[in-house]
């Protein structure tokens, strides 16, 4: 898909917030670090469309992104960031939970690893949901540029058996940097949406 101009709508935190909107979406679920913005950035090709929070784990809100009125993008809180309370993780999870179980236009969700660490319990606890959801999914491994080409598919098998990944379930291999790995991921999005 080639987008124009892509705009962001709005950041939420409650159902009633969200926009009004009859586009399918597509979430992008991960870690705090995961890189979730900056492969939005990069999917859109936009350097400051998505921003993550100035510090670490503080991103609270879901934030909607328009692409040219045909398909929404939306960038979750990461989770799994130490430094903050439970009663903080406890609220971000309220919010991402909130969105998952009632947006009927969440069509797909992408679960964002960065490809040198190993699944957390969080990463796993994500991923049991989305396939108990039924959604649309692919797991997306990120920073691909800080390995060789040989490590990142190495990386990928790995990270395919510790998550016990079935074989249908697509794992791309990206990067935002270098804009590997962005084509196949789009030609996935424009074919689960499509369908």
């Amino acid at each position: 898909m080639l987008v124009k101009n892509p705009k962001f709508v709005i950041s939420a935190v409650k159902p009633e917030q969200y926009p009004v909107s009859d586009l399918l979406e597509v979430a992008f679920a991960g870690r705090s670090n995961a890189g979730k913005s900056s492969l939005i950035n990069a999917l859109v090709n936009r350097k400051r469309l998505a921003y993550s929070g100035s510090t670490q784990g503080m991103t609270r809100q879901i934030n909607f992104y328009d692409l040219d009125g045909e398909l929404m993008f939306v960038d979750l809180p990461g989770y799994g960031y130490a430094a903050v309370s439970k009663d903080q993780k406890a609220l971000w999870g309220k919010v991402v939970e909130g969105y998952l179980n009632v947006r009927p236009q969440l069509y797909m969700v992408l679960l964002l690893l960065d490809v040198r660490r190993d699944p957390s319990a969080d990463d796993l606890l994500m991923y049991r949901w989305i396939r108990e959801a039924e959604l649309e999914h692919a797991i997306v491994l990120t920073k691909c540029d800080k390995l060789s080409r040989m490590k990142c598919r190495e990386r990928a098998g790995e990270i395919r058996r510790a998550m016990s990944l079935p074989p249908e379930v697509n794992i791309f291999p990206v990067s935002s940097t270098d804009r590997t790995g962005l084509e196949a991921l789009w030609e996935a999005i424009d074919t689960a949406v499509s369908d």
